[in-house]
C-alpha cells in the first residue's frame, strides 16, 4: 500500500464531440514509480467529458490502491478549477461527472489539485490517444433512407447524418396500475399492456425508413420482460429481431421497490422529500438520478458507435427515456420531475457527429386511440 500518490490525468476528442478516450497513470509521490495504468475509449463525447472520465479513472484507481493523500496533476483548467471549487459547474451534462469525482475524492483523507502544461502531462495524454486509436469508431451509415433526409438541418446547423433514436415505452403492468415504483422488478406486461404493445408496433411498422431492402432497423430494449415482450412485438411487426442493452433498465429503486408514493412517504417522509429535490440522492439502497442519467449516456454512445447515422428503437422505461430527451435538449435535472410520459407512448430524438441534437416528437400515444 502507497499512503501517498499523485495522480495524472487526461482526455481528449477528436471532434469535441467526437470519438473521445481519457487516460490516468497513478504513481508513487516520493519515488515517481508508476503504480497503475488506466485508460479507455468512452465513445462521442467532448473533451471535457473525457478529462473528467480520466480524473474519475485516476481516483478510483488511487482508492483502489489504498492511498490516502492524492496529488492531482491535469493539464484541464477548467477541471482542476471546478474541483478545486473556485469555478462553478454551470453546464448540466458536467454536473453528474463533477459530483461523481468529488465522491470518490471523499474517499481520501487529502486531495491537492494541480494545473501543470500539457508538455507536463505527456504519460496521460499518451494513454489517451490509445485509447482513441484503438476504440471503435462510429461506423459510417450503410443507407441513406428518405425519412432520414427530412431532419431539419437548415435551422439548427447540425450536420451529418443523425443516429435516429425511436423511443417506446413499455406497455401496462400490474405496477403500474397501482401507480408503484416499478424499477427493477421483472413484472409481465398485463394484457391490455400487450394490446398497447401491438399498437405501438402497428405504428411502427407502418413508418418509413424503418425497414429498408428487407432489414429491419435496429431494435434494443431494456432487459426486463416488460420491455422485452414489447420489443418483440415491434420485432414481429418490422420482420426484425429484438436485443438487449443493460444501460437502459429503468432505475433501481431499492426498498421503495413495489411500494406507491404515499407508502414511501409514509416510510420515509424525510427522505423522500429530499430525494425529490436532488437527483444525486438514491432512494434506499438504489440508484439516484444522476447515476441513471451517467449509465444512460454511457449506453447511448455506446449504440452510436455501432450503429451511427441508423435509424434505432429503444423500447425503455421512463427515466432512461427521460435522461434521451434531456440530452437532446441539452436541459437539466428539472426535466425528470416536469416531462410526463405515458404507457406505450412514442418520442423521437436525433443525435448528429458534430454534437447538435433535434428532439422531434415526445410523448406521443396517438396509436392508443
Amino acid at each position: 500500500m502507497t499512503d501517498h500518490v499523485l495522480v495524472e490525468a487526461d482526455g481528449g476528442s477528436r471532434g469535441n464531440p467526437g470519438p473521445a478516450g481519457y487516460g490516468a497513470v497513478v504513481k508513487d509521490a516520493a519515488t515517481g514509480e508508476v503504480l497503475a495504468e488506466r485508460k479507455a475509449y468512452v465513445g462521442i463525447a467532448t473533451n471535457n467529458v473525457a478529462e473528467y472520465s480520466g480524473l474519475i479513472a485516476g481516483l478510483a484507481a488511487a482508492a483502489e490502491l489504498g492511498a490516502s493523500t492524492v496529488d492531482v496533476r491535469m493539464d484541464s483548467k477548467l477541471v482542476v478549477e471546478q474541483m478545486s471549487g473556485r469555478w462553478k459547474v454551470k453546464h448540466p451534462s458536467m454536473q453528474p461527472l463533477n459530483a461523481e469525482a468529488k465522491e470518490l475524492a471523499a474517499r481520501f483523507s487529502r486531495v491537492r489539485y494541480e494545473w501543470i502544461p500539457r508538455a507536463e502531462n505527456s504519460y496521460a495524454d499518451g494513454l489517451a490517444n490509445e485509447a482513441m486509436d484503438t476504440g471503435k469508431q462510429p461506423e459510417a451509415p450503410k443507407k441513406t433512407v428518405k425519412q432520414d433526409r427530412v431532419s431539419p438541418v437548415g435551422w439548427t446547423g447540425a450536420t451529418g447524418t443523425p443516429t435516429k433514436l425511436l423511443l417506446v415505452r413499455h406497455g401496462q403492468t400490474a405496477m403500474s396500475v397501482e401507480k408503484r415504483y416499478s424499477g427493477r422488478g421483472d413484472v409481465p406486461l398485463t394484457e391490455h399492456g400487450k394490446q398497447q404493445a401491438a399498437a405501438a408496433a402497428k405504428r411502427l411498422g407502418a413508418m418509413e425508413g424503418l425497414v429498408v431492402d428487407g432489414e429491419a432497423a435496429p431494435i434494443i430494449a431494456s432487459p426486463l420482460i416488460r420491455t422485452q415482450q414489447t420489443a418483440q412485438a415491434i420485432a414481429d411487426a418490422l420482420g426484425g429481431r429484438a436485443e438487449t442493452h443493460p444501460g437502459l433498465i429503468e432505475t433501481d429503486f431499492g426498498e421503495w421497490e413495489g411500494l406507491t408514493f404515499k407508502e414511501a412517504m409514509d416510510r420515509d417522509p424525510e427522505f423522500q422529500t429530499s430525494w425529490l429535490s436532488d437527483t444525486s440522492i438514491a432512494a434506499p439502497g438504489g440508484e439516484s438520478f444522476d447515476g441513471v442519467h451517467r449509465r444512460v449516456r454511457k449506453a447511448r454512445d455506446e449504440l452510436i458507435a455501432k450503429y451511427g447515422g441508423r435509424t434505432l428503437v429503444l423500447v425503455s422505461h421512463v427515466t432512461p427515456i427521460k435522461a434521451l430527451l434531456r440530452m437532446g435538449l441539452d436541459a437539466g435535472p428539472s426535466l425528470l420531475f416536469r416531462l410526463h410520459l405515458d404507457l406505450a407512448s412514442l418520442s423521437i430524438v436525433e443525435f448528429y457527429p458534430d454534437g447538435n441534437a433535434s428532439v422531434r416528437l415526445v410523448n406521443d400515444i396517438s396509436h392508443l386511440s
